[in-house]
């Protein structure tokens, strides 16, 4: 396989001096191909240090996103993936919302077969939210997938004793 097919255009990846996005940037992402489209496999990113702003007050939110998904012919490069999950830290989002919509960006970006984004946040005011998501492919064995852990994602919660 060529060395052109192996790196594409990951100008992200290949800029030394990236700048870290002030605004919510969707735009910052970047694809390369599946090596392996014949397989189905899982990859998961953990992002133990994702921030946000809440919408109404401003104060910062933290959390752990997990994204977990089943490529097709795109992957999402990792470097652009940390930019733009950087990229909340001044954006104003409910948790439920940045769950969706970074979801529904890596859809848009890469078209998985299948896809979940989980948001672990801290407490605030006493209270923690961990918002789940996920999609798969209609008409794919994949949308029934999705289905069921939805439907099961968590059916034996760990128990939180550090948050």
């Amino acid at each position: 396989m060529s060395q052109e097919r192996k790196d594409e255009n990951l100008s992200v990846l290949k800029n030394k001096g990236a700048e870290y996005p002030v605004t919510l940037a969707p735009e910052i992402l970047e694809t390369f191909i599946n090596q392996h489209p014949e397989h189905d496999y899982f990859v998961k990113f953990n992002c133990p240090e994702f921030t946000s702003l809440c919408p109404i007050t401003g104060q910062p939110d933290y959390a752990t996103i997990y994204i977990s998904y089943v490529p097709d012919e795109r992957m999402v490069e990792s470097k652009s993936l940390k930019l733009y999950l950087f990229s909340y830290r001044n954006h104003g989002s409910f948790h439920e919302d940045c769950v969706n919509r970074i979801m529904n960006d890596l859809i848009e970006l890469m078209d998985p077969k299948y896809i979940e984004v989980w948001g672990k946040f801290s407490p605030r005011g006493g209270i923690s939210i961990d918002p789940y998501s996920n999609y798969g492919k209609p008409g794919t064995r994949w949308e029934e997938v999705a289905w069921e852990r939805l439907s099961k994602h968590d059916m034996n919660p760990e128990k939180i004793d550090n948050r």
